[in-house]
């Protein structure tokens, strides 16, 4: 077996045994630490520093648009709560998909504590998917092709802060919060679930914020970042492979926007929107960049 290999190897086992006893990597800053030390046993200690003089940039904006993100919903603007409501009804038929999922797939009613179904635990690993899959992909990226993930990355902290600035000037009430302030029919936020009978000699699977603790923002809901960064990872390939199956990436997002539903976390208009913003994004910044090239 290679160095690289065992190197691998190791570092496959330490992330292992990290995710189940202290918890899956959340927030930006720990995934970056966690992609850092896997470069480290892809590459060697040759120049252990070589990661941060590319990564220190981009990891301050991620900072910046955590930080930002979990103080702008203090500034006073009240929450929009009927829009998405009515804009859902209107497109099923005057039943929100987020009522009648927890109703068909939970409960009646639904509350956190009823035994997950196997249903819950494939939703809520797509749910966690977020926040792995788009720093995961910048790290094979970097490896692989530094044009590549200058790119991707543009892309990625475009459609944060594009995001970013629509949570500043509508805040919005996702279901769970709509239903708790009586705008909404009852529904519960069901978002871990699924992992709830996961467990391993006393310690159950969780995700784990290891850095930027605290900085939540329970009305940044439109557009859905969540199913917006699954788009942008699904038109990223999409745009890039040549094979016809390479469409079926969309179940990813189609997956996630599903979960986000079913778990009263978004509507089905902000993963619409979530969609939406990511095809901008796709388009404006591609254009940018061709446009600089030339």
């Amino acid at each position: 077996m290679s160095r690289r290999a065992r190197a691998m190897a190791v570092y496959a086992v330490a992330l292992l045994a990290w995710s189940w006893f202290v918890g899956i990597p959340n927030d930006p800053a720990g995934v970056i630490l966690w992609i850092w030390v896997a470069t480290l046993a892809w590459n060697g200690l040759a120049d252990p520093w070589e990661f941060w003089k590319d990564w220190w940039k981009p990891l301050l904006l991620l900072v910046v648009y955590w930080l930002v993100r979990g103080l702008v919903d203090e500034i006073g603007i009240a929450p929009h709560y009927s829009m998405p409501i009515r804009v859902d009804e209107w497109l099923f038929g005057g039943t929100t998909p987020t009522v009648w999922l927890q109703e068909a797939w939970c409960g009646d009613p639904c509350t956190r504590d009823l035994p997950p179904r196997w249903w819950d635990a494939v939703f809520t690993t797509v749910y966690a998917s977020h926040f792995l899959v788009a720093l995961t992909l910048a790290g094979v990226l970097w490896v692989r092709d530094r044009l590549e993930w200058v790119r991707w990355l543009r892309r990625y902290i475009t459609l944060l802060f594009c995001g970013l600035a629509i949570y500043i000037v509508y805040p919005m009430a996702p279901p769970w919060m709509a239903a708790r302030d009586g705008y909404l029919d009852p529904v519960a936020r069901i978002t871990r679930r699924g992992w709830a009978d996961i467990e391993f000699l006393g310690t159950d699977l969780h995700r784990q914020t290891m850095v930027m603790f605290g900085m939540g923002n329970k009305v940044a809901a439109m557009p859905s970042l969540h199913a917006g960064i699954a788009f942008l990872v699904a038109f990223w390939f999409i745009t890039r492979l040549r094979s016809p199956w390479r469409w079926l990436l969309l179940l990813y997002p189609l997956a996630m926007s599903l979960a986000l539903t079913y778990f009263a976390e978004h509507y089905v208009i902000d993963a619409i929107a979530g969609a939406a913003v990511a095809l901008l994004v796709m388009v404006g910044v591609g254009r940018w960049e061709r446009k600089r090239a030339a």
